[in-house]
Formats: structure tokens, sequence, C-alpha cells
């Protein structure tokens, strides 16, 4: 191919790539609107029974035995699809409050964000964490309220929730009819229609059985009854007034979030979501690096790993390390530059994924995610590239934990396998590992408590090795920086007994109360106390 054929190609499936994750409050639907969205993919052709958990189907993006176990999503999946011409790899982020730390790392990997509400709900606690975190990179976010089925809050009452809430202009794409009982789909006002489906069999894709055209259609009072169709009138002309119309800059900015209504488990308004989206969501963007900005569409490949899962076939015990494409092409054999380590990696058998499905795959192009088989040489934060440039993404942080327990392990003669399970599970970054300057504890440190439930489970499930958990006089702990080297050793040498390195040998400081954070904060003002570290 010629450079200028290339160059011509590489632009084109640029354009047609929209790389996206999923974020929600628990339980407002979010695993239930994927498997409609994958439906609709055509990748799939029954949808997991959610809710039912001890049944012998599950969603499809939900995969660990935890997962299963409790109902939850405690993972990210990534699943990739293809509608109307679009290349959609869609991301489920965890849904738990004790999950924030994978989901955030997640979201440094898309280019735009789906929220779910829940309409009875509304706007909760976790739901402006993740805004928070969207907010910090201006992703553009739209937003799906869902369970329009249930009676709730009305549609104004939510629109305004989710202003007032989260500090973002609403502006509605699609109008529900009616609510609850009486929910019978939903308006779609960019197109002036209604959709009528009708299902083929439980759980499978649906098919267009009617369509009404404007609010003057005859079709419109006969098909949803003369009140229906009169109140949904009342409604749009009050909205007319009241909305904000939908403006693109707006939304690609960070400051306007389309909203669409709609019930993922009825498949009602999820097409009208996913055919918007892929109009109006941004394709791959530029990806902020060290040196410079990157456009996706520079021909030399680059990419950056943003997650590391072990054991998706515990058959086998492997790792793989999830890259995001950021520019250029990626071919199956190719050669990159591992630049933290500065060696080069021959990049022979990369999978792309639907959930715990696996396939090869021979190219990628930017905004793809592939997942690389790991041994232990690659970690979170990590470049791969093409050329001999010295390129280093950036904004992948470790966060520091909040909840920190002691392990104990009950055979003590699997030592050995206790040590691999957590070198590799840590790796994932969902949990931290420290080790102290004094004594042989092995502490575990958190961002949400739960996970401290998940790492006993996988080490039990995956490496046969049964531990309990103590909690620990910890309140607080710090990676330390400084420009002063003697005051580093002073403060080191000072408080020896407090001092842990984490899994990558890095220093930090334990409290056991905000108090002595403060204090330590005073008494050393040359040295920074750092709650995030880069993950290089």
């Amino acid at each position: 191919m010629s450079d200028k054929a290339f160059a011509a190609t590489l632009r084109r499936e640029v354009e047609r790539r929209r790389t996206f994750g999923i974020i929600s409050h628990p339980d407002a639907g979010k695993t239930t609107l994927t498997e409609k969205l994958l439906l609709f993919g055509g990748v799939i052709h029954l949808a997991g029974a959610v809710k039912a958990k001890k049944a012998a189907r599950h969603a499809t993006s939900d995969w660990m035995a935890i997962e299963k176990e409790r109902g939850i999503s405690v993972t990210s999946s990534v699943m990739q699809f293809e509608y109307d011409g679009y290349e959609v790899n869609l991301l489920d982020t965890p849904g738990h409050q004790d999950f924030s730390e994978d989901t955030y790392r997640v979201l440094t990997a898309v280019d735009s964000a789906l929220m779910v509400i829940d309409s009875v709900k509304g706007v909760e606690t976790q739901t402006k964490k993740l805004m928070d975190v969207c907010r910090m990179r201006d992703t553009p976010i739209m937003t799906f309220v869902n369970k329009l089925d249930r009676d709730g809050r009305t549609p104004f009452e939510l629109l305004d929730d989710i202003e007032q809430n989260l500090g973002i202009e609403c502006a509605p794409m699609t109008w529900p009819i009616g609510m609850g009982k009486l929910f019978q789909g939903v308006y779609d006002l960019r197109r002036g229609m209604i959709r009528f489906f009708e299902s083929e069999g439980k759980g499978s894709r649906p098919r267009e059985a009617e369509v009404v055209k404007g609010l003057d259609d005859p079709k419109l009072d006969r098909l949803i009854g003369e009140s229906a169709a009169a109140e949904l009138r009342a409604e749009l002309e009050l909205l007319e007034g009241a909305g904000y119309p939908f403006d693109h800059e707006r939304y690609l900015a960070g400051k306007q979030t389309p909203v669409f209504f709609g019930s993922a488990v009825n498949n009602f308004g999820v097409r009208e979501l996913l055919e918007a989206f892929l109009q109006y969501a941004p394709a791959p963007r530029p990806r902020a690096a060290e040196s410079r900005e990157v456009l996706p569409t520079e021909e030399q490949f680059s990419g950056v790993i943003f997650k590391i899962q072990a054991n998706m076939d515990p058959a086998h015990r492997d790792r793989v390390a999830f890259l995001r494409v950021n520019s250029g092409r990626f071919s199956r054999g190719m050669k990159a530059r591992h630049q933290r380590t500065g060696k080069d990696m021959l990049l022979h058998n990369a999978i792309i994924f639907m959930a715990q499905d696996r396939s090869g795959v021979e190219e990628a192009w930017p905004g793809d995610i592939i997942g690389i088989p790991n041994h232990g040489t690659l970690r979170i934060g990590d470049t791969l590239c093409e050329g001999k440039e010295p390129l280093r993404y950036l904004g992948i942080p470790h966060f520091a934990p909040e909840h920190f327990r002691r392990v104990v392990l009950k055979n003590p003669f699997k030592a050995k396998q206790l040590d691999k399970g957590l070198e590799q599970l840590t790796e994932e970054g969902a949990i931290q590992f420290f080790r102290p300057a004094m004594g042989r504890d092995q502490i575990l440190g958190a961002v949400g408590a739960l996970q401290f439930d998940v790492i006993a489970a996988r080490l039990a499930a995956e490496y046969d090795v049964q531990i309990l958990t103590e909690p620990m006089g910890i309140a607080a702990v710090r990676w330390l920086a400084g420009d002063d080297a003697i005051v580093l050793e002073r403060l080191k040498r000072d408080n020896q007994s407090a001092m842990v390195t984490d899994s990558d040998g890095h220093l930090a400081m334990t409290f056991a109360s905000e108090w002595r954070l403060e204090k330590a904060q005073e008494d050393y003002p040359e040295v920074r106390f750092l709650t995030t570290r880069e993950c290089v």
C-alpha cells in the first residue's frame, strides 16, 4: 500500500471508530443496557439473566466468578462490535462504589462516556463521583435515563435533577410516552418519529413493527391512545420553551449532555440512543504524551496500557495487558518499543475481546482495544510505539488507598503461591500491596473495601490460597517525593516504622490518623506527600 493510500485508509478507519465507557451508579441498569446494545450489534443473540444470580446464564460482560455470585460488575469488560458501518469499542465499567480506581483508568482509554441514570432514584452519590472523573478530562457524556417502565420522577424533574446536581446542561433527544405501567415507548425528537417494536422471542433483537412520523400523524392517537397522545403533545410544547436545544460543540466540550429516555429491559429507546451516539460521539481524539500531543492519524503505531487482567482464562493462568491504540496501525507480528525498558517487543499474539471470549487480531486502528499476553513485562501506564522517539503517554495514575488490611495466610506452606498471586493480582491496579520497612507484614490497600473480599475470593479460586484479612491501624498512606535528599532521608530515619514500599518499589509513608498526616506535612514542608502517582 502506498503512503498516500495508507494515510487515506488510516483517516477512514479513525473516523468510523467510537470508543466509549458506560458509567452508572450500582443497579441503574448499566449491564442490561450493555447487553441490549450488543443485541443491536448482532454479536449476541440472547440476553443474559442479570438478576438471576443462580441461573445458568449471566450477563455477557460479567465473567468473573464473584460477579456471577453477587450479580455485580467488579472488573471492566471490553466488547467490540460493528453497527451501521461503525466499529464500536464498548468498555463496561464497574458500577459498584468500591471500584472507582479501575473505573477511572478505563475512562482514560475512552473518547466519550454514556451515563446511565435510574429514573426512580435520579442522580446518586456514585453518579456525581463518576461525573467528576469525566469532567477532569472534559469527556463528552451522553445520558440514558433508564427504567421508565417503573413509576418514578417526571421527565422534567429528572432533567432538573441532572442539571442541578451534576452541573451540566441537558438537551433531551427523546421523550417518554407515559411512565410506569402506562409507559409505551419514546418519541424521537431528532427525527420527529416513534418506532414501535415487537420481539421475535424473549431476549432476542426486536424488529420494527410500525413507525409514527410526527405528532400530527393520525396513527399516533390510534397506537398510543388519545389521552396519551394529548399529554405527549402538551409536554413537548412545554419542553420547546424550557429545554436546551442540542449543541454539538457544547456536547463535545463536556458542557452539555444529550439525554435519552427509555427502558433497557424492554428495548425502548435503545436504538435511538445507539444511532445518535454513532452520529454525534467523537471519533478517536489526540492524546497527551509527556513531550507533545499525538494525533490518531499519525502513521507510526503507538498505544498505552491502561489495564491488566490476570486469569481471564484460569486454565492457562494468563495475564493480559489491555492496550488502547492511540495512533497508526497495529499489525500482528509487528515490533514495538517498550518505552519504560527501552527494549523492542514482538507483538504476535494480540487479541480482541467480546467480554471473556477472545480472538486473534490481524490489525487494529486508533480507538481499538487489544489484549497483549503479558508475563510480567508490561505494567499499567506503559507506552508501546514504533520508531525511536521517546514517547510516553500520561494520565493513568495510582490513587492512595483509603482502606487497609493485613494478610493472614491460613496455610503457611502456601507462602510462594500467595506471593505469586499477590504479585499478579495487584498488577491489575484495583488493589495495592505494600511491604513495611520493619516487620514481615503483607499490607493490602484499596480505594473500596469490597476489594478485600474480591482478592480473597480470587486467591482461593485462581491460586488455591486461603487468606484472612485483618484491619490495621492505618488511616492514610502517601507516596513521598522531594528535591532535598537529606530531608527525605531524615524523614525516613525518624519514621522508620511507618515507611512502606509499594509493589513497584516506590517509597510511601503510613499514618495512623489524619492529624499525624497534617503534622508530618507541617514538620517537613520540603516533602511532597502525594495522593496519586503515575503508573510508570
